[in-house]
């Protein structure tokens, strides 16, 4: 004899099927924020930015080169410079001739910000209207 527990009409089968509802849902929902937030990210102020160059440095008699070593020593030509005042005082002499030279900075890779901080200050204070950083050009090719 046999016994059914249950009635055959019940619909407890497991379901094989995969839900998709959610996952349709929450692929709706980061559609819309894309939708939403890709064109305020894309959107700028159109700027025609300078392009990148390596010109050579063109050295005339009457330009200064000032060198800021990694200690803050900073020499006017090859000449140390005994301090802030006589450096301001420097400058403003160059800053009076006609036309008036190019300072070119050179600071040491290894010293602080601010030792060139303070010449470029000084520069700013003397009234120079050229001042330029002397670099070294980015290697090309390989490593």
């Amino acid at each position: 004899m046999s016994m059914a527990v249950g009635s055959l009409d019940d619909d407890d089968d497991l379901v094989a099927d995969i839900n998709t509802t959610p996952l349709v849902d929450v692929m709706l929902v980061l559609l819309i924020i894309f939708l939403i937030t890709i064109p305020v990210v894309i959107q700028s102020i159109p700027v025609a930015l300078p392009k990148e160059r390596n010109l050579p440095t063109q050295t005339k008699p009457d330009n200064v080169v000032i060198a800021v070593n990694r200690d803050g020593d900073v020499f006017w030509n090859n000449q140390l410079v005994a301090d802030e005042a006589k450096l301001l005082d420097q400058l403003k002499e160059v800053a009076k001739k006609t036309p008036q030279p190019e300072v070119h900075i050179r600071g040491d890779r290894e010293g602080r910000y601010e030792f060139v901080g303070r010449v470029v200050f000084a520069c700013q204070r003397a009234g120079i209207l050229k001042i330029g950083f002397i670099t070294e050009p980015p290697a090309r090719g390989g490593r």
